[in-house]
């Protein structure tokens, strides 16, 4: 009798279990308010960087990875990694493409006009912007500057010290000028 109490009471537990447990939404799921509320909460949480990162970037059209220069612009790199690993970018579109010039994403809004509830300061890297080259967007302010991010197609000289050139494409190169508008960031991933 003993044994078969505490066979149900086993059985319970792992049955109930899965209904405790807190049900957090994929970041694919949030909408742009719940985004911004999710980047406000990891904004000033500490980031170490080594030299090596690195982001695999996952879209609907393939894969690529870009090297960050987590030297030449640690604050901008420090933010970006944050939503990163946050899952902030998981389900966002590129929202803009310019044919031989660049793909733009990272906007929860989708439109171009979002951000993630506060802005970074302008990081001059001292990098170009050549073909691959990954930048932070920004409005007129220069230090406007918050989640969207964009790609350079083709080498883009006359962005060069205005924009925060954060990192270059050093793989799957052809599958970000597969890019278009409304294609998906399925998931971006920090390697370390």
């Amino acid at each position: 009798m003993r044994i078969l109490k505490l066979g149900f009471l086993v059985a319970s537990a792992i049955l109930l279990a899965p209904a405790c447990r807190k049900v957090v939404k994929p970041a694919t799921s949030l909408t742009p308010s719940e985004r911004v509320q999710l980047a406000l909460r990891v904004k000033d949480s500490p980031v170490t960087l080594t030299g090596k990162e690195e982001a695999h970037v996952e879209t609907n059209k393939g894969a690529f990875t870009f090297k960050l220069y987590s030297d030449e612009a640690p604050n901008t790199v420090r933010n970006f990694v944050r939503l990163a690993d946050a899952g902030f970018y998981n389900g966002l579109i590129w929202h803009r493409y310019v044919g031989s010039f660049v793909i733009q994403g990272g906007d929860p809004l989708g439109t171009g006009y979002g951000n993630s509830g506060y802005t970074i300061d302008y990081e001059e890297s001292g990098m170009k912007h050549d073909k691959g080259a990954v930048g932070m967007a920004r409005g007129p302010d220069k230090n406007s500057a918050s989640c969207q991010f964009y790609i350079c197609l083709e080498a883009a000289p006359s962005l060069n010290g205005s924009y925060c050139v954060f990192g270059i494409v050093t793989d799957g190169m052809k599958v970000v000028k597969e890019l278009r508008e409304q294609d998906t960031i399925r998931s971006i991933t920090i390697t370390r």
